[in-house]
């Protein structure tokens, strides 16, 4: 007897599988290539991607519970898996339809398991689809017979991925196999795992809602209603906003402008008391003159032939902290903010406030 206790036609199965490696590596690599490819191209972020050849001992299994069915082992579909797990619902359905254009499906043993539970269950499964390779898309000579061979392609979200795992890990597979003093906490928990699916998509679908809003209003030029946020002023930052101010400076010791990361100066714009990309504006417009003043303080007497971009930004924000009576601890919290805390921002800062107690504003 084999190893496995396996019937004649099984055994023949298992050893025409053990023939077909080469092909079942080949069509796995053209399969992980090719859906790999087009989701990538579509933007859609992927948690993971598991790709396999179902082991011996797997399909030894399978054929001993019902090796019968099969009449030849390309009647077994899911040899040749792939696994792709997205953060998002509609993610799944998106490259559920990368599929449909890509690959052949077979619609008659494919099945969507997230519509199949009822409305007790506490299943919580994947969208699986039977293909096939067309030659459209891949053809090899040496591997002819791989356009027959059918693959299983699973889609899921990564809380559904963890759902099935737990499943596994607790050994039951259906709520039909748990018993009934467990089926009510792993409901519970399954019906969290979903709410928590659909909040994630709602609450990313609001997020792009936003940006869009905010995007037209900044067309618009309706910069006064328009939120001071992450996105808000990376956007604003391609229109260049300080590159006239920058451009005036430079001009002063004929400096190139360096570019440098604005990121750091969301946090001092916000402590300065600005809400709305119209204030960043009037500020912009009301203290560039002075900005520029004080930068024909600091580098009038010098060669000085790189700047950073920041240049214009960070003077506005050395004026606009003057302004409103922040002195010397307010300008070295800026340095703070905008570098890293060090001993060097204080005497730094000093010098700063010493340069600006002689320009016109401070003596208004």
């Amino acid at each position: 007897m084999n190893q496995y206790g396996l019937d004649i036609h099984s055994e023949v199965l298992l050893a025409e599988y053990h023939s077909q490696q080469a092909l079942y590596n080949k069509l796995l690599e053209v399969v992980r290539k090719t859906f790999t490819g087009v989701i990538q191209q579509s933007g859609i972020e992927l948690n993971s991607v598991e790709c396999r050849i179902k082991t011996e001992a797997s399909l030894a299994g399978k054929l001993k519970r019902k090796g019968y069915k099969y009449a030849a082992l390309t009647d077994i579909t899911d040899i040749v898996g792939a696994r792709f797990i997205t953060f998002f619902n509609e993610d799944v359905d998106r490259i559920a339809s990368m599929a449909e254009q890509l690959y052949d499906i077979d619609w008659q043993n494919s099945v969507d398991k997230r519509k199949q539970h009822s409305f007790n269950s506490f299943g919580y499964n994947s969208l699986h689809y039977i293909c096939r390779v067309p030659k459209s898309l891949f053809y090899d000579e040496n591997f002819p017979e791989l356009n027959n061979i059918r693959f299983e392609l699973q889609m899921r979200t990564a809380l559904q991925h963890v759902w099935s795992a737990i499943q596994h890990d607790i050994g039951y597979k259906t709520e039909i196999d748990i018993p009934v003093e467990y089926q009510r906490s792993l409901s519970r928990m399954a019906g969290l795992l979903e709410l928590a699916d659909n909040e994630f998509s709602r609450i990313r679908n609001d997020i792009t809602e936003y940006r869009r809003r905010m995007q037209n209003l900044m067309q618009r030029g309706r910069l006064e209603e328009v939120a001071l946020d992450g996105d808000t002023f990376n956007s604003y930052l391609k229109q260049r906003p300080f590159d006239r101010l920058n451009r005036k400076i430079a001009s002063i010791t004929q400096a190139e402008l360096q570019e440098t990361n604005f990121h750091p100066y969301l946090r001092v714009l916000r402590q300065l008391g600005m809400k709305t990309l119209g204030d960043v504006e009037r500020m912009i417009e009301e203290n560039s003159a002075d900005a520029y003043q004080l930068a024909l303080f600091q580098l009038g007497s010098t060669d000085i032939d790189i700047l950073s971009e920041t240049i214009g930004l960070q003077n506005l924000c050395i004026v606009t902290i003057l302004k409103q009576g922040g002195g010397k601890p307010g300008i070295k919290q800026l340095f703070d903010d905008i570098n890293r805390p060090s001993p060097q921002n204080d005497m730094l800062a000093a010098m700063v406030t010493e340069q600006a107690s002689r320009l016109s504003f401070m003596n208004k």
